[in-house]
């Protein structure tokens, strides 16, 4: 009975599920085994009330940035409309040109609003992954080709696998890869000839990908929330993506981590389980 005792101390976890001990003996054993099954009762409890102020609070801190974005668009929409009123006369040549200045800046500011409310639904409402084997090097090569037509910087593709074989939703795969790629691109200053390298490996029982650049690098107060769900104040996007790429790579109980040097350049590599039933050849 000690040594259950023992073996079952050793084994809590906090937040985790926690076995209790079936022990119906009334001696000095079986108060301990009591004592112990219900300090794991307080323990899960514990957990359960943490987990839920921090669910809490990272919503309600949510809640605050999507509001504030949200009003950003809203102003100058106001402010056009309030500009228009004053000015427009049906007599004045010049008034449709007008309205269609005013308008043509009013859908804008609406595809920005669109853009956030949609980044913000598929961020909540992150479906689990429908997982199949996949080849990772196909899927990451079609995604460089579209960013390589738009792209000012020098992109390049670099492994020596024949194949990368993972067990992985191809969509978020492809929504992961697109959000990296992006990030990259848009880290590199417009008047610079950057570089970005993806690189693919074979780490233990890992596929490792790794996306470097060229880029300013991650300042300093931002490295410790870059993963949090917040907007940014970067022109054209919010601060989702990468929270979303966190959150995809979770849940194919996979890694994602990071390097930066500020005004050098930012690595983010990703590790996700080789699929079981298949091996990974090298060239």
């Amino acid at each position: 009975p000690l040594r259950i005792l023992q073996e079952n101390f050793s084994k809590i976890k906090f937040g985790k599920y926690n076995q209790q001990i079936s022990y119906d003996k009334e001696d000095e054993i079986g108060a301990l085994v009591k004592d112990y099954n219900q300090k794991l009762q307080e323990l899960e409890y514990t957990a359960q009330q943490l987990a839920q102020s921090e669910r809490e609070s990272a919503w309600r801190e949510m809640a605050k940035q999507v509001a504030h974005e949200i009003k950003n668009p809203l102003t100058p929409m106001k402010l056009s409309i309030q500009h228009l009123l004053r000015v427009y006369d049906p007599k004045d040549p010049n008034s449709e040109q007008k309205l269609k200045i005013v308008a043509t800046s009013i859908v804008e500011q609406i595809d920005a609003l669109t853009r956030i409310a949609n980044e913000f639904s598929n961020f909540a409402k992150m479906p689990r992954p429908q997982e199949v084997t996949l080849d990772l090097i196909p899927i990451i090569e079609n995604v460089l080709e579209v960013f390589k037509q738009e792209a000012t910087c020098e992109i390049r593709f670099v492994s020596d696998l024949k194949s990368a074989l993972v067990n992985a939703d191809k969509d978020q795969m492809i929504r992961t890869f697109n959000n990296l790629l992006k990030n990259a691109i848009q880290s590199i200053p417009a008047e610079s000839t950057g570089e970005i390298t993806i690189y693919v490996e074979r780490f233990q029982e890992t596929i490792q990908i790794s996306i470097k650049d060229t880029g300013t690098g991650i300042p300093k107060d931002q490295i410790d929330k870059i993963f949090v769900p917040y907007f940014t104040t970067k022109t054209g996007g919010t601060g989702l993506g990468l929270a979303m790429v966190k959150q995809i790579v979770e849940n194919h109980n996979g890694t994602i981590t990071f390097e930066t040097r500020e005004g050098e350049g930012t690595i983010f590599t990703i590790y996700l389980p080789v699929a079981a039933q298949n091996q990974i050849t090298e060239s």
